[in-house]
């Protein structure tokens, strides 16, 4: 698959067009989707009216956008206006979105292709893409094993070239988690850089949109595109947005990348041989390497999973066949008639509402949620703390590769824990990328992570541009 800067160059150029382009991913999809199931739904006749719009305005000598041609997926909790949204659950089957997300806004002004929905966890509830109604997505590494989740489906799509770019949300590491499984580059930008408006909602204190990409380049192309103040989301941040390839470097002299004190201890040994050398490359590459402490950090999982179940209950709670959702016909009775109209959410979402509704009773709120909450304060004031001495801080992306389907069934306290070190990132609501580093002894993809503090996503963007230079 050629990257997005390599077809915008062929655009440009005239040397293919954009409809061209299309169809040759549309092509992979056919070939490739019957045995990944990235996809839920593909729009060939919009994506192709979208590319032969672009080719017609640069035939008229119009300006193009930047992202002028390039397919994009979306991941299936977008809202694409006139297309179904569904979050991968039978509860919203029917559901067609009545107006665009801003990220799909963005994209359509910046001349994209949106070429179709990627599979996804169910309400993005998940680390392992197993949980969708239209079936688990399978790693193209591997068709035996998970491509990570929630966003697995767009990290898939990526990783075996049906397209160049996807979107995907990311709750506690749902595009770095996977992007780290498949072997791409994902990345979440602090909180609020990029608006929720049009974003169907899990936790929405925690709920980010990122991008999956070949390269750090492409990446910081897409992340330009998205980013900026949005009037429609409250919490989008008024600030400018750089241009974040103008401020990649050559080398990373000056630049000083933390080392978490004790993140390493007990890791899986080939995955800790390939931090360690990826540490050995920044410093080649000129970075000074400190030690932090982030003490808190170690308690990020269940504090997500407290505070997300609990914003779950809350959000969820308005798909009750009156206001939205699915709605049961032959009910006797209105508790009847919830039991019925909520019974179409799947097993891990409901585990999620049960876990979140209990968080928040009277008699568990202050021992739960509060103290989570508290939690949440400490976890950033340790990443504040480290930042006062860092410019990023570099960590697993997870702690094991892609696991085999169906692996984690019996323990799903296991599962939970592959967002280890990427659910500190939403807690925190720092930026963070994923970079492939390098394979375990079965050939799996081990990722890579820089965080960066919130609104400096351009210091985690070059340091891992550079990383990837040096590989």
């Amino acid at each position: 698959m050629m990257t997005v800067s390599e077809i915008l160059n062929d655009i440009l150029s005239g040397k293919r067009t954009a409809e061209d382009v299309t169809r040759a991913c549309l092509d992979k999809i056919k070939e490739l989707n019957p045995q990944i199931n990235a996809f839920v739904e593909v729009w060939e006749d919009d994506a192709l009216k979208q590319a032969q719009a672009v080719d017609a305005k640069k035939a008229r000598g119009e300006k193009l956008g930047p992202l002028a041609g390039v397919p994009v997926a979306i991941k299936d909790n977008i809202l694409y206006k006139g297309h179904k949204a569904t979050c991968c659950s039978k509860m919203l089957e029917n559901y067609v979105a009545p107006y665009n997300s801003i990220v799909v806004e963005k994209l359509l002004a910046a001349d994209a292709v949106i070429i179709g929905r990627a599979n996804m966890d169910e309400f993005a509830m998940g680390s392992s893409n197993q949980t969708s109604v239209y079936g688990p997505v399978r790693n193209p590494m591997d068709l035996e094993r998970v491509p990570g989740g929630s966003s697995g489906g767009s990290a898939a799509a990526v990783a075996s070239g049906m397209v160049p770019v996807a979107l995907g949300t990311d709750t506690g590491g749902s595009v770095r988690q996977p992007a780290g499984f498949c072997g791409v580059v994902g990345m979440k930008p602090g909180y609020g850089r990029i608006s929720r408006y049009g974003i169907i909602a899990f936790a929405s204190s925690a709920d980010q949109v990122g991008v999956l990409t070949h390269t750090v380049e492409d990446c910081a192309k897409v992340l330009e595109v998205l980013s900026g103040k949005d009037p429609n989301d409250s919490t989008s941040l008024d600030a400018p947005v750089p241009e974040y390839e103008k401020l990649f470097t050559d080398g990373l002299k000056g630049v000083r990348v933390g080392m978490p004190k004790g993140f390493l201890d007990g890791l899986n040994p080939v995955i800790k041989e390939k931090i360690e050398a990826a540490a050995k490359i920044l410093q080649a590459k000129g970075a000074e390497l400190v030690e932090v402490d982030v003490p808190y950090a170690k308690y990020s999982a269940p504090c997500y999973y407290i505070i997300t179940s609990a914003e779950a209950s809350s959000n969820l709670g308005r798909y009750d066949g009156i206001r939205y959702g699915y709605a049961a016909k032959n009910a006797k009775g209105l508790n009847d008639y919830y039991e019925l109209s909520r019974a179409p959410f799947g097993l891990e979402v409901k585990k999620r509402i049960i876990i979140g509704t209990y968080a928040l009773t009277s008699e568990r709120y202050e021992e739960c949620f509060l103290k989570a909450m508290k939690v949440r304060e400490l976890i950033r004031e340790d990443f504040k703390k480290a930042f006062e001495k860092v410019d990023v801080i570099l960590t697993p992306t997870s702690p094991t590769t892609a696991f085999k389907l169906g692996a984690h069934e019996e323990n799903p306290l296991a599962l939970y824990l592959a967002d280890l070190y990427t659910c500190q990132g939403n807690i925190g609501g720092l930026g963070g990328i994923s970079v492939p580093c390098g394979k375990d002894e079965q050939g799996l993809p081990i990722g890579v992570q820089f965080y960066a503090p919130i609104l400096k996503e351009e210091a985690a963007l070059n340091v891992a541009y550079n990383f990837e230079k040096g590989l």
